[in-house]
């Protein structure tokens, strides 16, 4: 009880300096939101139309600094982000909202079967090693890990969408298509989502296969191993209940890490592929000076990466009970 009171009291705290220094960052910078969407109109606004911009931005700077924060503070628990200057008039939560689903399908679902992949792939090649699998596939995962997410990325799209027309070769679905839930949809979705998710997992597996790999290999080595080899227990129990369970536990904060990042998308494959996530969002934010969207996807991600690393040392506690007197 007293480790799950200290770890919530630490994401609290953690949460609230995030919070002060999303809140901090964008008055620091030059210009509102107001002014740069009166700069796509050059100049052909009045006055009288920069106040209408700055109230329906929420720049009023009369307020004092403490008045903004504390009503800054009131506007995100309750769910009010403001409007987006690259979507206007949409407000930011429904822009964010209408991308986070595509991220959260790709992106999501590919980090955690690479870390899975990555793991299996490097207990194997730890529990065998010297072998053909110990010395190709790992070595190889990596080197295909080391390459660019554009590069690798721009390679599938030339090779599988141009050339051969085997997938689509862009977005999130067709433009023909009604976004709609029925199998056809379903499909269109699926197809467009299969190049950017293989870039995704082969250029994310090999990390988890490596560091896998290591851990395995001095978990190996461990008494508690050689007790269990001398009692007679089968390979396969040894090889995950007694040394993957343990070899697996310093992955598990990079894995919830790689999990709250998931939010922010992948951006550089999502620019490649014009795939509608928060990634390629985030990228038209800063193009377009959207400082409240900006705003809210950093506010996103940090949350995220916080939640997944307080469940992650709840799940950690589960699986070794020393932690808890450590944490």
């Amino acid at each position: 009880m007293q480790y799950a009171l200290r770890r919530l009291g630490f994401f609290v705290a953690t949460l609230w300096a995030c919070l002060t220094i999303n809140f901090v960052l964008p008055r620091l910078m030059p210009g509102n939101p107001a002014l740069a969407m009166m700069s796509r109109f050059k100049g052909r606004l009045n006055g009288q139309a920069l106040k209408a911009l700055e109230i329906a931005f929420g720049v009023n700077n009369k307020q004092s600094a403490l008045t903004q924060y504390f009503s800054y503070l009131g506007n995100t628990l309750t769910g009010h982000f403001g409007t987006s200057v690259t979507f206007f008039p949409d407000s930011v939560s429904r822009v964010v909202f209408s991308a986070l689903p595509w991220t959260l399908g790709l992106v999501g679902v590919t980090t955690v079967l690479a870390f899975l992949a990555g793991t299996l792939v490097g207990t194997t090649a730890a529990w065998k090693r010297g072998s053909m699998l110990d010395g190709v596939l790992p070595p190889l995962l990596v080197i295909i890990s080391a390459f660019p997410y554009y590069f690798l990325a721009m390679l599938v799209l030339l090779f599988f969408a141009v050339d051969h027309h085997w997938f689509p070769q862009g977005f999130g679905y067709a433009n023909t298509d009604t976004i709609a839930f029925n199998l056809h949809f379903i499909g269109d979705v699926l197809s467009h989502a299969i190049l950017p998710a293989f870039v995704i997992l082969i250029t994310s597996i090999g990390g988890w296969v490596l560091t896998m790999r290591n851990n395995m290999i001095s978990t190996l080595s461990e008494d508690y191993v050689r007790m269990a080899r001398a009692k007679g227990l089968s390979p396969a129990r040894i090889m995950f209940a007694y040394a993957g369970r343990n070899a697996v536990l310093p992955n598990l904060t990079g894995f919830a890490m790689s999990l709250g990042f998931v939010v922010s998308g992948a951006i550089l494959v999502e620019y490649v592929f014009s795939y509608p996530g928060v990634g390629y969002m985030l990228l038209q934010a800063v193009e377009n000076e959207d400082y409240a969207l900006m705003q809210t996807l950093f506010l996103f991600i940090t949350v995220a990466v916080l939640a997944a690393v307080l469940v992650m040392d709840f799940v950690t506690v589960l699986l070794d009970p020393r932690a808890r007197k450590q944490g």
